[in-house]
């Protein structure tokens, strides 16, 4: 990402700075444009441009808000939105500045009301949570029990598929319980960087000690076939009436479970998981009361055993699939995957417009380790400025961004030039041997 400016020709250096340092008192001072696009790094190129002391001491009243840049200029209101909206292809204009519109208002914010708002969402969000993860351990307990009667007194395949689904649910809670319970109790001496990412490879152990129930699945289609091939189909399991009740209700419970966690999933990462979890649970009691249905009660033949154990595989494939994309998206946060343009926007504009002594923004990085984020910004002050003063600034811009919502650790460097190549990215000579 780059932010360049483009100084208005009629205006000196020195009228800039002025109109800089103080909010514009006519719409006639100079302030130089920015724009943002879309690379990784963002740069300064301008040593002229001296930037405010301190954004987060403007107002965070509306239009009283320091806005250094004239951003809120591009602010389109309401009417102007609607009018574009009916206009023909206008509707993708129209998406598109109402993200603008969220962009501006979130870089024009103060950096304490971005972390008190955040506050504010964790603290509503803290028993909805609670009672999201105790109701789904609880609930799977209760219907481990009811699933496993219900597979056993109707000895019909598809019952015991969510039978055996109910027991590997049990266990997988139990496991996501307890690592997020540790992962808050991680001594810091032993485990700097936190619990974070105990965290994310707790709902990893969730999704494979879930999906483990696949490998006992294969035993239940190879005794499927088995049955099939040396039964008759008027020797198949006969319909049983309590058996469909008792998973009937649990798919009720299960369904009530995902729309409670589907409602609060964005809150927690571990309630994403039992979110995702309580959805494929849906799909498996719905097809297994059907086919159980269909296969001892509608079709009472072969080829109804047949669809029933077609039926059976295709369930197990599309959760297999399904857990697969979710365990991708977990190892990428293990891995460090980049935060969100828009994030990386917002700390490129809080570093740039933090202090007037920073002339420079040579790097921002900022990437997953576990849910959250790391943080890296590369300042550059003057040469002349001293040294207990460079370590003041970046000190206290470290302290705002780590208080930012979602970030875990922040790191601000502070150098003098923008020409060296960092260590970690120079290519080092291949090593020939004598």
């Amino acid at each position: 990402m780059v932010i360049s400016h483009e100084p208005t020709p009629a205006s000196s250096s020195s009228s800039s700075i002025a109109s800089k340092h103080s909010p514009p008192s006519s719409p006639d001072l100079t302030v130089p444009q920015c724009h943002l696009t879309s690379r990784p790094h963002a740069v300064v190129t301008d040593h002229s441009f001296k930037f405010a002391t301190d954004i987060e001491r403007a107002s965070s009243s509306g239009s009283n808000t320091w806005d250094p840049y004239e951003f809120r200029n591009g602010i389109l209101d309401d009417t102007t939105l609607s009018q574009l909206s009916r206009r023909k292809k206008g509707k993708r204009i129209a998406r598109y500045q109402r993200r603008q519109n969220d962009l501006i208002s979130s870089l024009l914010k103060p950096m304490e009301e971005h972390t008190e708002e955040a506050q504010s969402e964790e603290e509503a969000a803290r028993l909805p949570v609670r009672i999201a993860v105790y109701g789904s351990l609880i609930c799977n307990f209760a219907l481990c029990i009811l699933q496993m009667y219900a597979a056993v007194s109707s000895a019909s395949l598809s019952l015991l598929a969510t039978g055996i689904d109910s027991v590997f649910d049990i266990g997988s809670n139990v496991v996501l319980f307890w690592l997020h319970k540790k992962a808050q109790k991680l001594d810091s001496n032993k485990w700097p960087v936190g619990g974070s990412r105990l965290e994310t490879i707790g709902n990893v152990v969730y999704v494979v000690a879930s999906r483990s129930m696949g490998m006992v699945n294969l035993v239940v289609i190879v005794e499927s076939i088995r049955t099939i091939i040396t039964k008759k189909g008027d020797a198949l399991a006969p319909f049983h009436l309590p058996s469909i009740i008792a998973v009937a209700a649990a798919l009720v419970v299960k369904f009530v479970l995902f729309l409670y966690s589907y409602s609060i999933r964005k809150r927690s990462s571990q309630v994403q998981v039992l979110w995702e979890d309580h959805r494929n649970d849906l799909w498996i009691n719905a097809f297994g009361i059907l086919m159980s249905c269909g296969g001892s009660k509608l079709y009472h033949s072969l080829p109804m055993a047949y669809a029933e154990l077609i039926s059976f595989v295709q369930i197990a494939a599309g959760i297999i699939i399904s857990w697969g994309r979710t365990i991708y998206g977990q190892f990428e946060l293990l891995a460090g995957k980049s935060a969100p343009h828009d994030f990386l926007q917002l700390l490129i504009f809080k570093a740039a417009t933090f202090s007037e002594d920073i002339v420079k923004i040579d790097t921002v990085r900022a990437y997953h380790s576990g849910p959250e984020y790391f943080v890296e910004i590369d300042v550059v002050m003057d040469a002349n400025v001293p040294l207990w003063k460079a370590h003041d600034i970046s000190q206290q811009l470290q302290d705002k961004i780590e208080v930012l919502p979602n970030v875990e650790r922040a790191f601000v460097h502070v150098d003098h030039e923008t020409s060296h190549t960092p260590v970690r990215l120079a290519v080092s000579p291949p090593i020939i041997p004598s």
